[in-house]
């Protein structure tokens, strides 16, 4: 195996695919790099049998053939060379030997036969979309998924596909994010798959804020997107997700509309005297105002009031501060509306105008 390439063509390709590599591996192999040279191309794979990153690129001087390749150390050499330095990677015996100018380099490969890879899925449905709309259904989702909860299907998204819309739902137990959008082209049948955490992190770090469209390829245990010269695999988590759509309060008859950023400003300055391990503050909603109150163990106490185009009587409910502060930060547009039903109800948080985002708060006794 041979190939030539410049250090910035390379770089792209490997930043692509090393998040994918953990530094603690089971077995050797999975520290290394599947490199496969092929035509005109070079492919590199990356994974830790949970998710899988395949990065193309184009190349001179090939000359076919495949090897493992220790990924930290290739990387590392790549970023370390000067910008527009002309890489030569050859395989000689079990050795690669990479130069760079008066660069010189000698690194150690293990067989490629010995590297993982994921076969065909079995594929059940395939749906495209723009690859800006996908990054910011998962960029404004993701911070409720759990974390080493021992209920592992919580432990990730769900991808909630049906007829004409594609949702992005997570949650942790004690709050929960939904966000959705409509598809060009109808699907054959609804759908649910929950993709693991890792396997949302990679993927929302290989998404970009372009003008590009990916292919989403839904299978009966793993998820693959489609990205221009890069492919993602990640297994699936097995397991059923909660009913999220019981979740989400109804009949909350009760409201308050007010500015983002003002609601935003006055949680972060209460918060400051909040509970240190609760968190909590409690909202007091009454006619053209709320009322956040925070208290702590030390007997300190913040009063933040704000004007609020309400519709309600007199209501106080107690949040996790920390919870609402996300969900706004996930929210856009100028307005919110926080919607109640009751002292003990959950809070439904949206855009004001804009059902697309949905985030709900369980509340808590202070």
């Amino acid at each position: 195996m041979q190939f030539s390439i410049q250090r910035e063509v390379l770089l792209k390709p490997l930043q692509q695919v090393v998040g994918v590599v953990e530094r603690r591996q089971t077995l050797p192999v999975l520290a290394n790099l599947l490199v496969r040279a092929s035509g005109s191309e070079v492919s590199f794979t990356g994974t830790d049998l949970e998710v899988e990153m395949v990065a193309t690129t184009a190349a001179d001087a090939v000359q076919e053939g495949e090897i493992t390749i220790p990924a930290r150390k290739l990387f590392d050499i790549v970023r370390a060379l000067p910008d527009g330095a002309k890489i030569d990677i050859k395989l000689n015996g079990e050795r690669i030997a990479l130069n760079a100018g008066r660069s010189r380099f000698t690194l150690a490969t293990l067989p490629a036969t010995e590297f993982p890879v994921v076969d065909e899925i079995e594929l059940v449905e395939r749906v495209s979309l723009p690859e800006e709309v996908l990054r910011d259904l998962m960029d404004r989702t993701a911070f409720a998924m759990a974390n080493q909860d021992v209920r592992y299907y919580l432990n990730g998204m769900l991808l909630d596909l049906q007829e004409h819309t594609l949702r992005c739902v997570a949650t942790d137990g004690h709050r929960l994010a939904l966000k959705e959008t409509k598809l060009e082209s109808s699907v054959s049948a609804r759908r649910q798959i929950i993709i693991p955490r890792k396997g949302v992190n990679e993927l929302i770090g290989l998404l970009e804020s372009g003008e590009g469209t990916v292919e989403l390829e839904f299978g009966r245990n793993h998820l693959r997107v489609r990205r221009g010269g890069v492919m993602f695999t990640s297994k699936l988590i097995d397991g059923r997700f909660p009913d999220y759509e019981a979740v989400i309060p109804l009949g909350a008859d009760k409201s308050a509309t007010i500015e983002r950023d003002v609601l935003k400003s006055a949680l972060q300055r209460a918060a400051i005297l909040s509970n240190e391990k609760y968190r909590g503050v409690k909202l007091e909603l009454t006619p053209g105002r709320i009322k956040i109150v925070a208290h702590n163990p030390e007997q300190e106490e913040a009063q933040e009031e704000v004007e609020a185009e309400t519709v309600v009587d007199d209501l106080a409910v107690g949040f996790n501060v920390g919870y609402l502060l996300d969900a706004l930060s996930a929210l856009r547009g100028d307005k919110v509306r926080i919607n109640l039903r009751d002292a003990q109800s959950s809070c439904l948080l949206q855009e004001e105008g804009n059902d697309e985002a949905r985030h709900v708060v369980m509340p808590l006794r202070l």
